[in-house]
């Protein structure tokens, strides 16, 4: 067996949803909303499944998405891209990963990753033969540090995974910490992988910075996004990839290997959704802040010590003024003695180097999360 995955242990965000039904409890933990996504959406998928056409559409995607994406692009975050070149459609954001390093990345190459991580990207990586070199982001802020960078980045270096909005840290990275990466970037001829799948659920007024419109970047730069995030339909798996086309070209054999295509009907109504007018993503913006607040101020109410949530569906709780110091042990008792499942964010740091924050995750109805919050009102006093 391939030791990579064979030596894995099960992923957090299944341990918990499992502790949630067995003991039934109520599941901040797996990030997805209690919202079944918009009508529209939903219905313009069933159409396009009964009309058809259900055989193979292309492999880098049905057209009418990627001029979608080129388009929604350009509007929203002032990119200019070739749909026909640039532009290609993934079942999902993970699987956008796994291709792009399998393509980018040769045997012994060096990759910068922050902790931190989505839960894939290490064993992504190592699959693919890269090294990786980790560098901890530090809560409250989740901001990059020049030295670290310096201290991660050589010539050996090939590629840096950067997820912006960052998922758990629940913070954006502004244009100074972006300009400061991408200028590690461009000395060290290095290409950017973004997982940018959070780049519209961002609040108070904030805007999402694409690292592909920096100087220098544009042409050493990977951007993913994921239809899951931006319309709350998670078990839909629509992503999409946007390159240089020199880079693309080489994306797009890794990807006819992996998926190869993506169900078109969720493809159609995909494109609906993206050409939706900019008040629909500013109303979806503002729904998620209102569930942030409403479960942050509970929380304080009730004597949490909460984080800034500048962005992604997540909040984190600091244990440590409750006198806990293990994350794990603390989710363990909450699901299990509170009957509320969250996720340790130790989980996203390869070295534990972060034990003391809990993620929970906001995109709930309130009645979910007024429930949650009577559960643990014996925690904190």
């Amino acid at each position: 067996m391939n030791p990579v995955f064979a030596e894995l242990p099960t992923t957090v965000f299944e341990t918990m949803s499992r502790l949630a039904r067995e003991h039934g409890a109520v599941n901040l933990g797996q990030g997805f909303p209690d919202d079944p996504g918009p009508a529209d959406l939903r219905e313009a998928g069933a159409r396009a499944l009964i009309d058809g056409p259900n055989q193979y559409p292309p492999m880098m995607g049905l057209p009418a998405l990627r001029e979608a994406v080129a388009v929604h692009y350009a509007r929203h975050q002032g990119l200019a891209l070739d749909p026909g070149t640039e532009v290609m459609v993934t079942s999902g954001a993970t699987e956008a990963l796994a291709g792009a390093l399998l393509a980018l990345i040769a045997p012994g190459d060096e990759v910068v990753l922050f902790a931190p991580m989505y839960d894939a990207y290490l064993p992504l990586v190592r699959r693919a033969g890269g090294v990786p070199r980790i560098v901890n982001l530090m809560p409250p802020a989740f901001r990059l540090d020049e030295a670290a960078l310096a201290e991660a980045f050589s010539d050996r270096t090939k590629l840096v995974l950067v997820n912006t909005p960052l998922n758990p840290g629940a913070t954006l990275f502004g244009r100074e910490d972006l300009a400061l990466l991408a200028r590690f970037c461009c000395a060290h001829d290095v290409i950017a992988l973004c997982d940018e799948v959070w780049e519209h659920v961002v609040f108070d007024g904030a805007r999402h910075v694409p690292l592909m419109g920096l100087p220098g970047m544009r042409e050493r730069t990977v951007k993913i996004g994921s239809a899951g995030k931006i319309f709350s339909l998670t078990g839909w798996k629509v992503g999409f990839v946007a390159a240089d086309a020199r880079l693309m070209r080489v994306l797009a054999k890794a990807h006819q290997f992996l998926t190869f295509t993506t169900p078109p009907n969720l493809q159609a109504a995909v494109a609906l959704g993206l050409g939706k007018d900019p008040a629909w993503f500013a109303a979806m913006r503002a729904g998620y802040a209102r569930s942030r607040d409403r479960l942050a101020a509970g929380l304080a109410e009730r004597g949490f010590t909460v984080l800034p949530a500048a962005a992604t569906w997540f909040l984190n709780i600091d244990i440590a003024p409750l006198g806990a110091r293990d994350d794990v042990a603390f989710c363990e008792a909450l699901v299990s003695r509170h009957g509320v499942a969250a996720i340790p964010v130790s989980a996203f740091y390869p070295d534990g180097a972060v034990r003391h924050l809990v993620r929970l995750c906001f995109a709930k109805a309130d009645a979910t999360l007024d429930a949650a919050l009577d559960r643990m009102s014996r925690l904190a006093r």
